[in-house]
């Protein structure tokens, strides 16, 4: 083996060895499949091992150059892992060194030394050669990027060379060179945008002046004490005792005193450089004396980071310990505050999400550093201090991870989600513990015995006791405890509720008064029943101060006595005024007597006024307060925020003291605005239910209320209820909760006409068609000018003439064509349509303005038949009948003909000819006696002659004299023709010219200037000449595609919509992106593009019917002779093409660096001045003179834009032996190497052995492309792993925003897209965060439009799409205004970025309670004071979930969500500090929203249930019998169920109107016609019922999760059993229940009642139930298929019986599902488990109301009949028990006895059966009745079983339980397939299925039909073609 001289081998592995270990497994590294490419050992090495994997790298990149040093380094990797891991113990190590050793083994005998005879001097000759080639000098040729890595390479080669080279054998030349390498290593290292420290040749972005003066500033340290450690004592030497330690800037200064880590430090430094560069520059209008930054503007970011630190401080009446001497350098230590809080923030992980906790640090530290600079906390001696060396980690070890142990262990307690919220602290729990100055007493150093540290009520095991702190008690809430429970909605909102509350028992009053009349109100008694509202109040008030008091016990001993004392205060004085209020009425209102009379007597005379007036006056004094703080928002805002104690004392009582939620105030203009919204449709709401819901009710109940029923027709327990209260209760149950929710309906129809008129005013859809677009295209350059192009300020304003006009429309036309570039390169249109739509760059040499040709198509030919046939003598009249393009086109081809010939023509005299022609031509024009002088009827041949003329000009020349040839015969042609055929004196032109001449024998037009042909600008005008005469149809259809026709109608319809002027690049905001990723689709391989489904589709195939134009676009862009692409980047392009069309990383990241392409093209475009302008950007080249400019614009998007990936298991997909890990990786990796300026941040987790134990460490990491890897910029170690913590989402977007840039940071989703044309937008919306509210106040989070991109793919994707389109738009539109309560609902938003990081981050990430983490940013922003805006002039695209299981599951989340957000502290304190109205818009826009869904569904349930029991009691039967009902007819009005599924239907219109207002309002009522015809209707009612169940499960029991709904394109069936596993338990069992309770009531009520009432009343609820058990099937593909049904049944019946058990998935089983379905019931509180055992006791009703039915019962309503049915039912499980026990006990063993059993049985039935029917009087209805009453009885007590689960476990029955499920689910089961197999039969449903579920695309040319039948042709026919296109290749 190799030569290992200098080492002495310790312990290294003895040749035989290797021998024992070859058998070990080495497949390792074999995981490559054909189509991937090799996996690099140095990729995959071990993490406890990962300092080999430089070496290994630099082995693998030197190997082409010299395998024998290559395999060295190979061997030196080796020999150092087995130093780190002897035993090879870490993960994946043994594997990994076995593979190396076989490596090294085959190397050993193929290497030799190819420089020497021997390894200690091939190395060192290689070494100095590697130098001298690429070190030497180098700095001064090659970038820093390129130097870094080539002296990583020679560093790892030289620590190589000394384990090689014998000690004292290395030769003084390599040690020169290694001195020369070591010292320029520290110059040189892996950057991520700045080479701050790289010498030699510097990039651009370094020479910014702004860059340069922010880095001065950062070095200014020369006055700061250095920081001087006392090294330990050695015995050898008693000098150098204590050193200075170096530092190079204000952060190295401060990690010198904290221990910062180096790559904190590093981070930071950009960030901090970045942040000062970008806001000095834009505060700067002279470049040129630019050095220094202005003070002001490190003042101003002072201000911005230290905004919530100061306002905490003043919160906590604590002293800031931002301080500043008098006589000192101010800025600079501003800048160490700065920096100092930057550190912090980039190394505190976790707790980021706890700004508070960070202020509290900062405070301390902050303290720390004015001690060590300005006082003698430390011994400052002159110009130094003394202090201990803190390592890199003191930082992260002493103050970071302390506090996080703390996080860790609370989240622990978390149980995975199950356990209940006020059973452990999360992020705000412990975040709010710092907002109390206990915080303070953790003193600093932290205490770690403090209260805070010291956790759990959990004993530690044994082992670990002695390192926790002291067991205590629980640690309670802080502040706030989320309990589940629906009280919450109204703690949060009770101002709402009380208000409808009242307003109804007011209604209620007045309908009730004799009249009925709303006058009725000032009767004198109807006024005094009305003032009862006031007792009805303090009731609830009284519930609202109990709730507090019960939903905040968990938190009570985390609070203040104050609040203690406050909650407590408020109960007992709610408690006095509902003491006082009714005993005050009673004595006042109503006639006083006894007890009550003697109370009162005291206060009767007093002035003549009641009691009870007084009473409610003083009562309402705290109203009459808040109502004029309402309509003083600022005095409200100044006393909520004020800290003075005077204030505070005032506000206690109004408010509990918190840090965030003061002063959410908006301004009096936005208050009247939402005000006067409310107030109109509050009025509407009450008049509506008033009229229509109370009023027709009173009468019937009147009657009903004196009506006598005797007659019952069951066992009735209260016979003497008086009034029928009974069915009173029943019939206005509905009604009253139809009453509640019919606000969220009104919300809908007030919010679409009002973001209707929004939309308008807006300028929305003011193009929105191609013909629009070219009747308004004239305006547009100046538009986009007006908009997009910054203007000079010390230019005066030009008015419109025609030179700005042609600047407007050179500016416009760079941008368009590189617009409509785009659209080709993303294959949406073709060659020929990207011609028609580019605008020519110059029109300077053109007289009139040179449009596109797609204005100017055909206009040509037209004009020529029109001039061909014109029979007039007035050129006047000719030109009347040409239009404004068709004149521009005349004009501009004449011209640009003129030119060309000109140019081509060598010889003066043939100049002279077609100069005497054009004159001739122009003085006819100007003397308007054109027809006169010229015959129009030779214009057609001419055409013909140019067009060949052209043709030749534009064609490829191989030959110079047959082109020159071919061009000089077309050209006399041409000549000719206009001579002869044209002019009348033409002969005479050139009879001048001849004569002229001394010879005439010479060939006139012989001589061609040929190097013309090769200008790419001259090309360029016969390319546009050619087309504008050869265009003979009309491009009204160009672009064909909708995509590219929507782009481009929005793209221009936003130039005339209000947007803030664009400002230069460099003044511009500087702005991050950040796309959190985790193990999405990256890029589709070959694999999946041609993986046949169980149809025989592929991906590919499916892809190309389904955008069969856009393929077509492909396949010319790649069958480009010109490019000539080989068949492997084909195969690629393939690749990406389908990539590009499904929901991608990859499609993000193309999206996202369009805005790096629009800024570099904006910056050349500010720099190329109005020359370079006209003369066109693509010609200016990067290798000529115009380099400098690209270099420029470069470093400024670099400066402007940084965009980074969150891969967050970028680290393990890179060590991954999976295939599909290892293809994710490898796309990542492509996508950094194609992309330079995109960075992927990633969790890395390495193994380490401390005290020979392994132990995991965890870092932050940032890479970038390379040259064929990764390389990594910054590593920061992590107190331990992020995503234990919190959800996975916002970890992983925290681990990684402390790599991003800028003032802006714009959140992505990897199912987003972008658009080049809407990137060019970006610096204008950008400048909406420097716009001042009129509170002043910026915005602090930019919400932006989406577009669906989805829709087109089925029937459900385009419900779907339109749904989500109009959440986007016209629902965010009316949130942000007039509504003021937008949040944060997605992610295309923009966020201040300061504001945020400073504040808690962009999202919240509590487990489970924060589960829509993006919304809670939206709250935190508002709760701390920011401001939300929306913004329709820009749009990004977004992925929808496009398969009904997929919508499903996203349905589910968001419910899950909005419940989990029911109960949280967030919502609670919005809901109690949102003013009246504000508060409504909050609870309609948010979980309101499902609060009403869900009482829909309980509707339906009140209704049916009041009506079964009114039925089986005989109460309805009497009560419509009864003649004074039969007459009024009123009854019918009662019994109509309100609104059951107008929610559904009118959720639509805000859909309807945004389509109105974008597409037209025709479209819009087409598309809602298709919609109903593809049963949109079904959809959504069965949407309905999914958030209904979601949102109700979550509050009562919890079980929220995030569900991964899958973003791949759904062209598969879905088997039965899966349906069934998703919606058996949210939709089957609920609409069979309701299905059940349709028929009991049709059944037992038809013989007294008419066919149509009963219609009429249940018409929507049999709809809702045919929606609830029939939608999945009817949406799912093929779901009709007969041969697919069958195989569905079998794979039912198979998962059926299945048996489950530990490791069985749920879907392999069904005991596996059915345990898993109840998980929710384990860890359910108390009373989530009580309510469910009391809602099961709802089927009883229906055995004990049709017993008292049944024919057997004659009649009989003794209780009897009830007990002895209970006897036949626990008869009837006894035998099935017994026949189940016998099956399991005798089926073997005892076969006989078993069959004699079951035959025993049988004959006791018969028996039985035949005694009842001819003794008993038993019918067969009676049979048919049973099963009605007894199957709910039985699912009753199998679901009290499932809650009692324990107890029957304990006395055994619970397999008898699961075996009752089980027959239960066959049932259910059986009911759902048949239909669906009798539908099956017919083979019509199928097809007219697939027509239903494809029909968008089948509009556009598609045949879904194909792909769902599974013709296989189709992809068979795609392979061959593939085959031999490879072939060929």
């Amino acid at each position: 083996m190799a030569s290992s001289s200098g080492t002495k081998n310790e312990g290294g592995p003895p040749r035989s060895l290797s021998r024992r270990m070859t058998r070990a497994p080495t497949m390792v590294l074999d995981l490559a499949d054909e189509d991937s490419p090799p996996v690099v050992d140095s990729e995959v090495v071990p993490s406890s091992l990962a300092l080999i994997a430089p070496i290994l790298r630099v082995a693998n990149e030197i190997e082409k150059e010299n395998r024998r040093v290559a395999y060295l380094c190979r061997f030196h990797a080796f020999e150092k892992a087995h130093k780190m891991d002897r035993t090879s113990s870490g993960r994946g190590v043994r594997q990994f060194k076995t593979y190396l050793l076989h490596k090294l083994e085959k190397e050993d005998e193929e290497t030799k030394p190819q420089l020497a005879k021997t390894d200690p001097r091939e190395i060192q000759l290689y070494y100095q050669k590697f130098y001298k080639e690429n070190i030497k000098d180098a700095q001064y040729t090659k970038k820093p990027e390129d130097m870094a890595k080539i002296l990583r390479v020679a560093t790892v080669l030289y620590d190589v060379l000394q384990t090689v080279v014998p000690a004292g054998k290395v030769d003084n030349e390599t040690e020169k060179y290694a001195e020369d390498v070591k010292r320029k290593r520290g110059q040189y290292e892996h950057y991520n945008i700045l080479p701050l420290y790289a010498a030699g040749v510097k990039p651009a972005i370094m020479e910014l002046p702004e860059i340069k003066a922010a880095l001065h500033a950062l070095r200014d340290v020369d006055n700061l004490p250095m920081p001087r450690t006392r090294l330990p004592h050695d015995s050898s030497s008693d000098m150098h005792k204590e050193r200075v330690i170096s530092v190079n800037d204000i952060l190295d200064w401060l990690s010198s005193i904290f221990g910062f880590q180096r790559g904190n430090v590093a981070n930071q430094r950009e960030h901090l450089i970045l942040l000062l560069a970008n806001m000095d520059v834009r505060n700067r209008r002279n470049l040129d004396d630019y050095t220094t930054l202005n003070s002001g503007t490190i003042q101003r970011l002072l201000e911005t980071i230290f905004k919530n630190y100061r306002s905490w401080c003043n919160y906590l009446r604590c002293k800031s310990n931002l301080e500043f001497p008098t006589k000192s350098d101010n800025q600079q230590l501003k800048l160490i505050y700065i920096a100092l809080y930057l550190l912090i923030w980039g190394e505190a992980s976790n707790i980021r999400f706890m700004p508070e906790c960070i202020c509290y640090i900062f405070h301390n530290m902050a303290h720390e550093v004015y001690g060590i600079l300005y006082s003698n906390v430390h011994l400052v001696n002159e110009e130094t201090f003394e202090t201990t060396a803190p390592d890199d980690e003191a930082f992260l070890r002493n103050v970071i991870t302390p506090i996080y142990q703390v996080l860790r262990k609370e989240a622990r307690r978390n149980k995975g989600g199950k356990a209940s919220h006020s059973k452990w602290r999360n992020y705000d729990d412990l975040n709010e513990y710092f907002w109390s100055d206990k915080c303070l007493k953790l003193n600093w150093p932290m205490d770690l015995r403090a209260d805070f540290f010291v956790h759990s009520d959990e004993l530690p095991p044994v082992n670990e006791r002695s390192n926790q702190g002291t067991g205590g008690t629980r640690k309670p809430k802080t502040n706030f405890v989320e309990v589940r429970t629906f009280w919450h909605l109204f703690r949060s909102f009770d101002r709402m509720w009380i208000f409808f509350i009242l307003a109804l028992q007011a209604m209620i009053i007045i309908a009730w008064s004799p009249s009925g009349s709303i006058v009725a109100f000032f009767d004198e008694d109807v006024f005094k029943s009305v003032l009862s509202i006031f007792v009805t109040s303090a009731f609830l008030n009284l519930l609202q101060a109990s709730l507090d008091i019960i939903l905040s016990l968990n938190a009570w001993r985390s609070l203040k006595v104050t609040q203690i004392l406050r909650y407590l205060l408020k109960f007992f004085v709610a408690a006095a005024w509902a003491v006082v209020l009714p005993i005050g009425y009673s004595s006042s209102v109503l006639n006083p007597t006894g007890l009550v009379k003697f109370f009162s007597t005291w206060s009767m005379d007093w002035q003549n006024q009641s009691f009870y007036t007084y009473a409610v006056t003083i009562y309402l004094i705290p109203n009459v307060l808040a109502a004029l703080l309402f309509v003083l928002p600022p005095l409200r805002r100044i006393m909520e925020r004020s800290n003075w104690r005077i204030v505070t004392l005032i506000m206690w009582w109004a408010q509990p003291k918190l840090y965030v939620g003061r002063g959410m105030h908006e301004d009096m203009f936005s208050l009247l605005k939402y005000t006067l919204f409310w107030v109109l449709l509050i009025i509407c709401k009450l008049a509506f239910s008033y009229y229509v819901e109370i009023l027709p009710l009173v009468e019937p109940t009147k009657l009903i209320m004196e009506i006598r029923v005797n007659n019952y027709q069951w066992h009735e327990f209260f016979p003497q209820l008086p009034h029928n209260i009974g069915v009173v209760i029943f019939i206005w149950t509905p009604i009253l909760l139809v009453y509640f929710l019919d606000a969220q309906i009104w919300y809908a129809i007030f919010s679409t006409l009002v973001g209707g008129i929004q939309g308008a005013f807006s300028h929305l859809g003011e193009i929105r068609t191609l013909g629009m677009l070219r009747s308004r295209f004239e305006s547009v350059p100046s538009a986009f000018s007006r908009h997009l192009v910054p203007s000079h300020e010390d230019a005066p304003r030009k008015h419109l003439n025609e030179e700005s006009e042609r600047t407007n429309i050179a500016n416009f036309s760079h941008v368009w064509n590189e617009f409509i570039y785009s659209l080709r390169m993303e294959d949406l249109i073709s060659n020929h349509e990207k011609d028609l739509l580019l605008v020519p760059y110059s029109s300077s040499d053109v007289s009139v303005f040179q449009w596109p040709p797609f204005l100017l198509a055909s206009k040509i030919p037209i004009a020529l038949d029109m001039a061909k046939d014109f029979k007039g003598k007035e050129d006047a009249e000719l030109y009347r009948k040409m239009d404004e393009y068709m004149q521009s086109a005349v004009t501009e081809c004449y011209e640009a003909l003129g030119y060309i010939i000109f140019g081509l023509l060598e010889d003066d005299a043939d100049k002279m000819i077609v100069k005497q022609i054009l004159y001739e031509v122009d003085m006819s024009i100007q003397q308007h006696r054109f027809l006169n002088e010229f015959r129009m009827s030779g214009l057609p041949m001419l055409s013909e002659y140019l067009e060949r003329f052209l043709k030749v000009l534009a064609g490829d020349h191989g030959n110079d004299d047959t082109y020159k040839s071919q061009i000089v015969n077309a050209l006399q042609s041409i000549i000719e023709i206009i001579t002869q055929d044209i002019m009348f004196h033409g002969h005479e032109i050139l009879e001048r010219a001849y004569s002229d001449q001394s010879s005439m024998k010479e060939q006139r037009f012989g001589k061609i200037n040929l190097s013309l042909t090769n200008n790419n600008y001259w090309r360029e005008k016969v390319l546009r000449l050619h087309l504008l005469l050869t265009t003979k149809e009309s491009a009204i259809n160009v672009p064909s595609n909708l995509d590219a026709r929507r782009r481009i109608t929005f793209f221009a319809n936003s130039l005339f919509m209000n947007m803030p002027k664009a400002p230069k690049v460099r003044d511009m905001f500087s702005f991050s992106v950040l796309t959190p990723y985790y193990k999405e689709d990256v890029l589709y391989s070959d694999d999946e593009l041609h993986k046949e489904n169980e149809d025989g589709i592929t991906i590919l195939f499916y892809l190309k019917t389904i955008y069969r134009d856009e393929w077509k676009n492909f396949e010319e862009r790649i069958n480009d002779q010109k490019l000539k692409w080989l068949f492997k980047e084909k195969m690629e392009l393939t690749r990406q093409w389908v990539s590009y069309r499904g929901q991608t990383l990859a499609r993000t990241v193309r999206g996202m660096m369009y805005y790096r392409q629009a800024l570099e093209l904006q910056c050349l475009l500010e720099f190329a001045g109005d020359d370079a302008l006209l003369n066109g950007f693509r010609t200016l080249e990067p290798e000529t003179d115009q380099k400098a400019y690209f270099d420029k614009a470069q470093a400024l998007a670099d400066l402007k834009f940084t965009y980074v990936v969150s891969c967050q298991v970028y680290g393990a997909q890179k060590k991954s032996t999976e295939p599909r890990d290892r293809s994710c990786y490898n796309n990542i990796l492509n996508l950094m190497l194609a992309n330079p300026s995109l960075r992927v941040a990633y969790i890395d987790e390495r193994e380490t052995t401390v005290n020979g134990k392994s132990q995991k460490l965890y870092y932050s990491v940032l890479v970038k492309g390379g040259d064929k890897y990764d390389e990594e910029i910054y590593r920061i170690k992590l107190p331990g792993p992020p995503t234990d913590i919190g959800e996975g989402k916002p970890e992983n977007q925290n681990h990684a925003i402390i790599f991003t840039r800028g003032e802006a940071l714009q959140t992505i989703d990897m199912n987003q897209d972008n658009y080049f044309e809407e990137a060019f937008k970006m610096r204008n919306v950008l400048e909406e965060l420097k716009k001042s509210h009129r509170r002043k106040q910026n915005p602090t989070i930019l919400g932006i439009r989406e577009h669906i991109f989805t829709g087109s793919v089925s029937s459900l994707a385009w419900f779907m799409s339109n749904q989500e389109t109009s959440f986007v738009t016209i629902g965010q539109r009316i949130l942000a205004s007039p509504l003021r309560v937008r949040f944060h609902y997605g992610h295309p938003d923009i966020f201040d970025r300061i504001f945020h990081i400073t504040r808690g981050g962009i999202s919240k990430a509590s487990k489970i309670i924060n589960l829509s983490e993006d919304i809670f940013a939206g709250y935190n922003t508002t709760l701390r004071g920011g401001y939300v805006t929306h913004h329709e002039y820009i749009q990004v695209g977004k992925g929808r979930d496009v398969g009904m299981n997929q919508i499903s599951s996203f349905e589910a989340k968001v419910a899950n969500g909005n419940g989990e957000q029911t109960l949280s502290r967030d919502v609670y304190r919005l809901g109690r500090r949102f003013d009246f109205y504000r508060m409504l818009s909050f609870y309609f826009t948010t979980v309101g929203f499902y609060f009403s869904s869900m009482i829909t569904v309980l509707t339906v349930y009140v209704f049916l249930y009041g009506r079964l029991y009114m039925v089986m009691s005989g109460l309805e039967r009497e009560i419509l019998m009864d003649p004074s009902i039969n007459e009024s007819k009123a009854l019918e009005q009662a019994l109509a169920p309100q609104s059951i599924f107008q929610l559904g239907l009118l959720l639509v219109l805000p859909m309807v109107m945004e389509i109105g207002l974008e597409k037209g309002f025709r479209t819009a009522l087409g598309d809602f016609v298709i919609m109903q015809l593809q049963l949109a209707s079904v959809f959504f009612t069965f949407q309905l019922g999914t958030k209904a169940h979601y949102y109700g499960r979550t509050i009562l029991h919890g079980g929220s999760k995030y569900r991964a709904t899958g973003r791949g394109f759904v062209v598969f069936h879905a088997k039965f059993a899966e349906n069934y596993r998703l919606y058996s338990r949210s939709h089957f069992v609920k609409g069979l229940e309701l299905f059940i309770l349709l028929v009991v009531y049709e059944v037992y009520g038809k013989s007294y009642r008419s066919s149509s009432l009963y219609l009429f009343v249940t018409l929507s609820m049999w709809f809702l139930v045919g929606s609830w058990l029939f939608a999945p099937f009817v949406f799912n593909p093929s779901g009709f298929d007969w041969q697919k049904t069958v195989d569905d049944w079998t794979d039912w019946k198979r998962w059926m019986g299945n048996r489950g058990g530990i490791g069985i998935a749920p879907d392999k089983s069904w005991e596996s599902w059915w345990g898993g379905e109840q998980e929710h019931l384990k860890h359910t509180n108390i009373r989530g488990w009580l309510l469910e055992i009391i809602l099961a006791f709802r089927f009883f009703i229906y055995q004990y109301g049709i017993v008292y039915h049944l024919d057997i019962a004659h009649h009989s309503k003794s209780l009897l009949v009830y007990g002895l049915s209970w006897i036949v039912m626990l008869t009837t499980l006894l035998v099935l028990k017994m026949v189940s026990m016998g099956r399991r006990k005798f089926r073997t063993d005892f076969q006989l006895m078993f069959r004699i059993l079951k035959a025993l049985l049988f004959l006791g039935f018969v028996s039985v059966m035949t005694v009842l029917f001819v003794v008993c009087g038993l019918t067969i209805q009676d049979l048919f009745a049973g099963i009605l009453a007894f199957m709910p009885t039985g699912w009753a007590l199998l679901l009290i079983g499932q809650a009692c689960r324990s107890l029957f476990m304990w006395i055994g029955f619970w397999d008898s339980i699961k075996e009752l499920a089980r027959a239960y689910e066959y049932i259910m089961g059986l009911l759902l397939f048949m239909p669906i197999a009798i539908l099956s039969w017919f083979p019509f449903v199928s097809e007219f299925q697939t027509r239903l579920l494809f029909n968008q695309a089948f509009s556009r040319g598609l045949q879904i039909s194909m792909i769902l039948a599974g013709k296989k042709e189709g992809a068979d026919a795609g392979k061959k073609e593939g085959a031999v296109k490879k072939e060929a290749s």
